[in-house]
């Protein structure tokens, strides 16, 4: 978040439209594909704009604005980008040897990802998420860091009630504990994007003590975890396939005198969301309600949506939402 008063680049403020975007896609459920064709463009032209290889332009946030309910989220952002790039001169172009392109998100292909393990409990007012990854790096460079994103919206119905809550209450890094671990070091992070209600981390291959990357050829578990409280999170969890999947399993628990119900939906690159073709499965461990849900080589870019409502308890007719990543 930006302070206040303060002006950012004109290169800042792209990337926060960028942002804005993904973060508001994703909570729509929506692949890259299905926004491009709900708005009329070209199937690669939001990876374009969400990539930065496009810039922000009028015609794209009114378009998005009406498909994505956005409420004044990507509008603003895109005014916001036209006050900065007004008052911002365009510097000279460094030379291309001074150039340092940044590192693509977990250095693109090279990655894949043999099991993806994500874990969501509830205790009654807090959810705390765990998520196991075992990557593998079949590319010819060591692999230094690792892009995570955290993203919420508790009224995913009513973008004005969500971006006005959000900036009473913003999501905080203190409350959310993020923590990190690789071979049993724990992992340093920097923010890579820091709104109300959405994160980008880098999860860095190093710490204090020293370096640890992914070589080439290796396999290795990374786990982090956070907490977001009931206040700001909500009733469901989204899973995008960024990466080649070998396998996906999410497990949701709750206290079994809530009495939970879950369900899914499956939204690919050339469907709309339908439900999951296998339903999550229940089992019960003492206080605790568990719900299971696996699949095998999920499609590239395909997101798993599961959701949850409570029959009793004080939260058994809030209607809430949210995503991690």
């Amino acid at each position: 978040m930006e302070a206040q008063g303060e002006e950012i680049t004109a290169e800042q403020a792209a990337e926060d439209y960028a942002a804005e975007v993904a973060r508001w896609r994703e909570v729509r459920g929506m692949s890259k594909r299905a926004l491009a064709l709900a708005m009329g463009f070209d199937p690669s032209y939001v990876s374009h704009v969400e990539s930065g290889r496009h810039k922000p332009s009028e015609e794209f946030s009114r378009l998005a604005y009406e498909s994505l309910n956005a409420g004044k989220a990507i509008w603003t952002r895109w005014c916001d980008y036209e006050q900065a790039k007004a008052r911002t001169r365009r510097p000279a172009a460094a030379p291309p040897a001074q150039r340092r392109p940044e590192q693509p998100y977990a250095t693109g292909s090279a990655l894949v990802v043999e099991h993806d393990a994500a874990r969501l409990q509830y205790d009654g007012s807090s959810y705390r998420l765990t998520m196991r990854r075992r990557l593998r790096n079949t590319g010819e460079e060591p692999v230094t860091r690792y892009l995570i994103r955290i993203s919420v919206d508790r009224y995913p119905g009513d973008p004005e009630e969500s971006n006005a809550h959000y900036r009473t209450h913003p999501l905080t890094w203190d409350e959310l504990d993020l923590t990190a671990t690789c071979r049993g070091e724990a992992m340093r992070w920097q923010a890579k994007h820091d709104r109300d209600a959405f994160k980008e981390v880098w999860l860095l291959f190093d710490n204090e003590h020293g370096r640890f990357p992914l070589c080439p050829g290796e396999s290795v578990w990374i786990e982090y975890a956070y907490t977001v409280g009931d206040d700001k999170r909500g009733n469901w969890f989204q899973r995008a396939v960024r990466l080649p999947t070998e396998q996906l399993e999410v497990r949701l628990a709750f206290p079994a005198d809530l009495d939970p119900v879950v369900w899914g939906t499956e939204t690919s690159m050339t469907a709309e969301a339908s439900p999951l073709r296998t339903p999550p499965v229940r089992s019960d461990h003492g206080e605790l309600r568990q719900f299971t849900w696996i699949t095998t080589t999920p499609a590239l870019h395909a997101r798993y949506r599961l959701e949850w409502r409570f029959r009793h308890g004080p939260n058994a007719t809030q209607i809430k939402g949210s995503s991690g990543a």
